[in-house]
């Protein structure tokens, strides 16, 4: 944690003294977003870093295994609010669902693994990924799993519209952590073709 401290206490310092500084100040303007990406809460993911997008040019949502959940289900939930944000408010025009190697949610559903000793998370991860069907190949599992919250994505009705209008489309995406590589979706083939960006 010290190292994490000391680069906080130091990073507006280095703000200031970087050629960034005036895109920086620019921030205080509000954000602009190119899309939405919603990938897991896994440390090893790190958008920006993937992307290589600077402050203001992504908006994110983390969650346990990049599960959008279903719409609706009677009470508010901040993954559905930060969707309807993105596309309603700050007009997103692309939404990336990024799955992982070695993603430990997926891992645990390909398994079986007994989640009795984290009941928040084996509630999460059966309800929120109820109906979706896993081989025992976890990459394929997670592509697959990826394709499944993208069609979770179109019952939202902030999302229909937009892709509706022309003014939204949906992609999927799958990260090697130990190799960086990230492949996508290829609408039109097999509809688990994933393939190098």
């Amino acid at each position: 944690m010290k190292s994490l401290i000391d680069h906080a206490r130091s990073f507006a310092a280095h703000v200031a003294d970087s050629e960034r500084a005036e895109s920086f100040r620019a921030l205080q303007a509000g954000q602009s977003p190119e899309a939405l990406f919603i990938t897991c809460s896994d440390s090893r993911v790190v958008p920006s870093l993937i992307t290589g997008a600077r402050p203001g040019e992504l908006f994110e949502l983390r969650t346990a295994g990049n599960i959008v959940p279903e719409y609706g289900g009677g009470r508010p939930m901040g993954e559905t609010a930060t969707i309807e944000y993105a596309v309603r408010v700050l007009g997103v025009r692309d939404i990336v669902v990024c799955g992982h190697s070695h993603c430990g949610a997926i891992g645990a559903l390909v398994q079986g693994d007994d989640l009795s000793a984290a009941p928040a998370v084996r509630d999460w991860l059966a309800t929120q990924a109820a109906g979706s069907s896993f081989g025992a190949d976890l990459a394929d599992a997670v592509q697959r799993h990826a394709m499944a919250q993208l069609d979770r994505l179109r019952t939202y009705p902030c999302v229909r519209e937009r892709i509706e209008e022309g003014l939204l489309s949906l992609h999927a995406w799958y990260y090697e952590v130990h190799t960086g590589a990230v492949r996508a979706h290829r609408p039109g083939g097999d509809s688990r073709t994933f393939a190098p960006l």
